[in-house]
């Protein structure tokens, strides 16, 4: 399965693992919730998913990456113990807590949540001298003498044979005491993920024609040479600062996280025609629906990489404006419950106070995003600006002052409105009814931020061409002109 359905089932084994009777004890007794067992090739998220599924579901999250851990730190040190059997005195060997099971602990201690997830990764890596440690681990739940504590779910993770010579395959003793996942890398799920972690657009309109470029491992005479999804999110996030700083993104830049000598080089020379394609077509021009007949003249005698570029450009800066008036939807209407409390007991202080006290409660159970982190902090910073105000106006004054938090959001809703529909124009005006459109539309569905937008404050040409253009039908004749493409692509 992929990255996002094997999420999905490690929710859905958390939910039943957690699940309790009316006597409060859990309804698969922990003796016999098997360890999940992640297995898939390096780099495709299943390190990533783990985090997003603590937060989703509410529960601790302790990690360890165990090829880093030697057999003393998974087990603790042992000691000698006197004890009596049968009358007679014998020194027997102890262990001290596992620094691994030890944390887990620490972790109920801080945070006061009593269930969690365990993730070890890389648990199929592991020295011959650490291998029974981690047989063990799975079969029993045990660190040395020291269970995982009641409520915690396991979870681990590892490479299959063929992506790392140090992995040691399971028995079937192993096996049959856990939940095993396979996990595939999927281009069309990554994508998800990556407009919702805004990857660098150039990446994902390189990547829609180059789809075989995403995950790639090959053994040659010079050595192993790869490229994974975590590669491009991390070269993505370098692009963005490199540009920041006006460097140049050169082979040499990409070949670092892209370990891959063709396609960091086939990327490298595609970076340089994206750029030229952002200088040409003005899309904020477009966006303000003046359209130049030059950039639609241009377009229309364009190769089909190019359309796609110039697309996935129109894309990004739709999705920038959408996010930002979305952010400032939530922040408005947030703001909004938090001052109908405020009116209700006169103050501000108290409001701030509490608001600040589960902030910090949510910090310690790790369940923030630094999306939402940001926006309680932004609620908390608006407070305060409303402290003076408040002291001297009461409450109309604050009132008033909110009321302009009102009207932005309404201006940034009404203009991503607009630019939404100037997108279309420019698009019919080039393509009429093409394929063009269609991927346009395809586009707008996949990307996290319009689609979410369009499904809570409609746009009436997405409905129309989303119903009357059969996507699906048009979706596959696309796909045929983007193999052709590849192809003339390969042959060049």
């Amino acid at each position: 399965m992929n990255i996002k359905q094997a999420k999905e089932e490690l929710k859905h084994t958390i939910h039943a693992y957690i699940r309790k009777d009316e006597y409060g004890l859990y309804k698969i007794p922990t003796v016999r919730q098997r360890p999940v067992l992640l297995m898939g090739p390096p780099g495709i998220g299943k390190t990533a998913i783990m985090e997003q599924v603590a937060k989703e579901c509410e529960i601790s999250l302790v990690s360890y990456t165990i090829t880093h851990h030697t057999r003393q730190s998974a087990i603790g040190l042992p000691f000698i113990e006197k004890k009596e059997y049968g009358g007679k005195n014998y020194s027997i060997t102890e262990y001290t807590m596992s620094e691994i099971i030890a944390s887990v602990y620490d972790k109920i201690e801080a945070s006061g949540c009593r269930e969690g997830i365990l993730f070890i990764d890389e648990i199929n890596c592991v020295s011959e001298t650490l291998a029974p440690t981690m047989l063990q681990f799975l079969q029993g739940k045990t660190f040395g003498n020291h269970k995982v504590p009641e409520g915690w779910i396991i979870v681990a993770a590892g490479n299959p044979p063929e992506y790392n010579k140090s992995v040691r395959d399971f028995d079937i003793v192993t096996l049959d005491r856990v939940k095993k996942i396979d996990v595939e890398e999927d281009y069309g799920i990554w994508k998800e993920y990556a407009y919702e972690r805004s990857i660098h657009p150039a990446i994902l309109a390189y990547l829609d024609v180059r789809k075989e470029d995403f995950y790639c491992i090959e053994t040659t005479v010079d050595g192993k040479q790869f490229v994974t999804a975590r590669g491009w999110e991390d070269l993505s996030q370098m692009m963005y600062l490199y540009e920041e700083l006006g460097y140049e993104i050169t082979e040499d830049v990409v070949i670092q996280y892209v370990q891959h000598p063709r396609i960091a080089k086939d990327f490298a020379n595609y970076l340089a025609l994206y750029q030229k394609y952002k200088e040409q077509y003005q899309i904020e021009e477009i966006l303000q629906g003046r359209i130049l007949k030059s950039s639609v003249a241009s377009l229309q005698k364009a190769g089909f990489d190019e359309k796609i570029s110039m697309i996935s450009l129109l894309i990004t800066k739709l999705a920038k404006g959408i996010k930002e008036a979305l952010d400032q939807d939530v922040f408005t209407k947030e703001l909004f419950a938090y001052l109908k409390e405020v009116k209700a007991q006169n103050e501000i202080a108290v409001v701030k106070e509490r608001i600040e006290a589960k902030l910090e409660k949510m910090r310690e159970l790790e369940v923030l995003d630094l999306e939402k982190e940001e926006q309680i902090c932004r609620i908390l910073a608006k407070l305060e600006e409303y402290v003076p105000v408040m002291e001297e106006k009461g409450f109309e004054g604050v009132k008033e002052r909110f009321e302009a938090q009102v009207a932005r959001r309404k201006e940034l809703l009404e203009n991503s409105q607009k630019r939404l529909e100037y997108g279309f124009v420019f698009l019919e005006e080039a393509f009429g009814e093409g394929q063009e459109l269609v991927w346009f539309v395809s586009e707008l569905t996949s990307n996290y931020y319009t689609s979410k937008f369009i499904s809570q404050f409609g746009c009436e040409k997405y409905f129309y061409y989303n119903k009357e253009l059969l996507l699906v039908e048009k979706e596959q004749e696309l796909q045929k002109e983007i193999d052709e493409v590849k192809g003339l692509l390969e042959f060049m």
